[in-house]
């Protein structure tokens, strides 16, 4: 699919309009740059609880994320104990599967023996710039080389949930690749 005009008369992405929650994702951060070790661990949280799911689902979710999950700090996550994995459990706010739980619950812990901070550590797998611009959505890759790359090196430092797809998403969300189609207004 190509850029589809939205209402505002501004191409987009054919999937940034489906939704209000879409257009204002689409509009205000998706592929923009994102730094920050709560920043990186709320979105690698979120992709890999969008798994099998739909994003919407997680955007509409979002906020209860932020509150069950302490806000991503990983201090505060790490310390999470089984009490806490059956009160997520119980937490309409989110998205109730234990193992996701159980993995962001891992993910920040990793997260807290890494020797390189995880904004530094995920940013060394941005691929170059230059990448051509995808021209429809049948262009936009599910993975690449990084991004296999990336969950290689997630997964051996004691990440899970972090397969090539889910990292790749987070890559396009964090602006490490900029997915915006040709003739999308985000396009840069």
């Amino acid at each position: 699919m190509n850029a589809v005009v939205g209402p505002d008369g501004r191409g987009r992405c054919p999937w940034g309009l489906s939704a209000a929650e879409y257009i204002a994702y689409h509009d205000e951060e998706w592929g923009r740059p994102l730094h920050g070790e709560r920043e990186l661990l709320e979105r690698l949280t979120l992709e890999a609880f969008q798994s099998g799911l739909s994003w919407l689902i997680i955007l509409r979710k979002r906020e209860g994320f932020r509150r069950a999950f302490a806000g991503f700090d990983p201090a505060a996550m790490a310390a999470f104990g089984e009490a806490d994995v059956e009160r997520l459990l119980a937490d309409t706010g989110i998205v109730r599967n234990r193992a996701k739980i159980e993995a962001a619950i891992r993910n920040a812990r990793a997260t807290l023996e890494l020797d390189v901070p995880l904004d530094k550590l995920v940013w060394s797998f941005a691929p170059p710039l230059g990448r051509p611009r995808p021209v429809t959505l049948a262009d936009v890759p599910a993975t690449t080389p990084e991004s296999v790359a990336m969950a290689r090196e997630l997964k051996r430092r004691g990440f899970s949930f972090v397969g090539p797809t889910t990292c790749y998403a987070m890559m396009q969300a964090v602006g490490m690749v900029d997915d915006h189609i040709v003739g999308c207004w985000r396009a840069t």
